[in-house]
């Protein structure tokens, strides 16, 4: 007799207090212990925190995942998202992003246990902002990083702004559709929010911001790009302009998911990633548990 599947973890909605501010999301925590780490999920332009929960299969669901594997999840809405956007009808630029979420963390900290601590897992324009919060992680509470779909120059198709972020997106931020289950189109809806003015006005701005950021970050780092992105620069020297100037970070590694277009997280690749990312994280805590 085959013994039940157990069920999945629960994922609940939560708002968390950033001094003042209320920054909504989801959470899944492993039952019946305490966590090894919290996983905080990040999504980019124009998302929100359902990005990272199974758009059109449970089981591709990264909070889902990671609180089966031990980890609590926590999914953010990022400022002039969610909860925040009335508080914040414009938005904040991306260090600002970072300054609050930080102050979101450490309310959850106060309320929740943690584990061994913070570990990013964000997502394009949210890899921007995890990037910012590494650079400025005054109390070392981040374990490390795992981004994807965000590099530092803009691929030639991607750089005429604001013209490449009106209806010429669509191929940038998905790729091929068959990359897609069935129906990822008609759920996609669900997660899209307009973009908030004061984050959207620093786009072009990234490949100048990059290196003053990048130096600073002092986690290990897992950069992931898709097969088929086309927002960024990937060839072998930009690559490694990029990760070359992470000099302060112990570890840098990049990976290339086949069968992907930029939106990993919901595409058929979602699983593969997301139980990379895991793997990832459970290497910086065997490092952490080694220094």
């Amino acid at each position: 007799m085959t013994a039940p599947a157990p069920a999945a973890p629960a994922v609940r909605a939560l708002t968390l207090d950033a001094d003042g501010t209320e920054i909504s999301g989801l959470l899944a925590e492993p039952y019946g212990a305490e966590p090894r780490a919290v996983i905080v999920a990040v999504h980019g332009r124009g998302m929100c925190a359902d990005y990272f929960n199974g758009l059109t299969d449970p089981g591709d669901s990264l909070l889902a995942l990671g609180a089966r594997l031990g980890h609590t999840v926590l999914a953010l809405n990022r400022p002039g998202y969610g909860a925040s956007a009335d508080r914040l009808p414009d938005g904040q630029p991306l260090g600002e992003q970072a300054t609050t979420l930080h102050a979101a963390l450490a309310h959850f900290a106060r309320t929740h246990p943690t584990g061994a601590g913070f570990f990013l897992v964000a997502h394009s324009d949210g890899g921007k902002v995890a990037l910012h919060m590494a650079a400025d992680d005054a109390g070392g509470g981040l374990i490390g990083l795992d981004i994807n779909g965000c590099g530092w120059q803009y691929a030639p198709g991607a750089r005429h702004f604001p013209d490449t972020l009106g209806g010429g997106a669509s191929q940038l931020n998905w790729g091929p559709l068959r990359l897609y289950p069935p129906g990822t189109f008609r759920a996609s809806r669900s997660l899209l929010t307009p973009v908030p003015r004061r984050e959207a006005a620093q786009t072009a701005a990234w490949p100048a911001q990059y290196p003053r950021l990048a130096g600073r970050v002092r986690n290990p780092v897992r950069l992931t790009f898709a097969e088929h992105e086309l927002w960024w620069e990937l060839d072998d020297d930009a690559l490694t302009a990029m990760t070359g100037r992470l000099t302060a970070a112990p570890v840098v590694t990049v990976e290339r998911l086949p069968a992907a277009g930029h939106n990993i997280s919901v595409g058929r690749a979602a699983r593969t990633y997301h139980l990379r990312a895991v793997a990832f994280l459970e290497e910086c805590l065997l490092r952490a548990a080694r220094n």
